[in-house]
């Protein structure tokens, strides 16, 4: 038997979940991941490698059948995504199952800016996070929160901060506020790292590496080799005040979301005091110049 803990994994079909269990495997953990019925075998097949288990489920499961799914496992990590159904309920519900199965330990889906000094109303899938925390008090388990700062892959994709066809690097407010940056890659590292650390506790902070948006622009064009103009588009007030314009003209506020991430970053609120990278020296996060040169689309 394997003097490796056991991690259970929900979500492991996902970008950041799937790299979770294969940073798992690489430090010899056994892992049980969580799959919901009707997964593709392509999926399923992608997470088969090493000492996988694969158990069907759902977080909308009873928590007694939830709880069967997690088992044996000491260390409970959710890398799940979607609505409060998921973020509140589904883990609410998972957490119950965690503590009905005896398990030590729970990382929840925080994955993110740190959402510890932020406030309702600034970022509402944030909120949901921030309300699946408040539901976590008088658990019984030891909650262990990884915060990564945003993905490398959101900034250069979801954000629309870079336009290749444009060849240009949009940003809000000061050029010069420090952003905390991470690959997904290099997250799941940390998470892993978390996840076989028994001393570990509270909320860790990690990020692959702290620029500003004027340091972004130029690691962008380095990793690129392509000359891309800085495009100043206003204040960090008036990128507030944009939100709350978008927001009074639309029931959907995933129209505007992208910009309240923005917010949180460029306004300084949600910057790191500190970082936690120096407890795992193992973990060498990819720079971001890097990171560009291997994703960036051709020319």
């Amino acid at each position: 038997m394997s003097e490796t803990p056991k991690i259970f994994v929900a979500g492991a079909t996902g970008l950041l979940g799937g790299q979770i269990v294969r940073a798992l495997l690489d430090q010899g953990a056994p892992v049980r991941a969580l799959v919901r019925p009707g997964t593709s075998e392509d999926k399923k097949r992608a997470l088969t490698t090493g000492d996988v288990e694969l158990v069907e489920g759902d977080l909308t499961d009873p928590a007694e059948r939830l709880a069967e799914a997690v088992g044996d496992a000491t260390t409970v990590i959710s890398a799940v995504q979607g609505g409060p159904e998921v973020i509140v309920d589904g883990q609410a519900n998972l957490l119950r199952a965690a503590e009905k199965a005896g398990a030590r330990r729970f990382i929840p889906s925080d994955f993110a800016v740190d959402l510890t000094k932020l406030d309702d109303g600034d970022n509402f899938m944030i909120d949901w996070r921030r309300q699946a925390a408040a539901a976590r008090t008088g658990t019984s388990l030891d909650v262990v929160s990884v915060l990564n700062g945003a993905f490398y892959e959101v900034m250069t994709g979801f954000m629309e901060l870079v336009d290749w066809e444009q060849g240009t690097v949009s940003h809000w407010g000061d050029p010069d506020q420090p952003l905390d940056l991470t690959s997904v890659a290099d997250t799941a590292a940390y998470t892993a790292a978390v996840a076989l650390d028994p001393a570990a506790t509270g909320t860790l902070r990690f990020a692959g590496e702290v620029l500003s948006m004027r340091q972004f622009h130029e690691a962008v064009q380095r990793g690129s080799g392509r000359t891309l103009r800085l495009q100043h588009l206003g204040s960090a007030d008036e990128l507030r005040a944009e939100i709350a314009r978008r927001a009074a003209a639309t029931d959907n506020p995933f129209e505007y979301v992208a910009l309240q991430y923005q917010w949180c970053m460029v306004s300084g609120k949600a910057k790191f005091d500190n970082l936690d990278n120096a407890r795992y020296p193992q973990v060498k996060p990819q720079s971001l110049t890097d990171f560009v040169r291997a994703t960036a689309p051709a020319r």
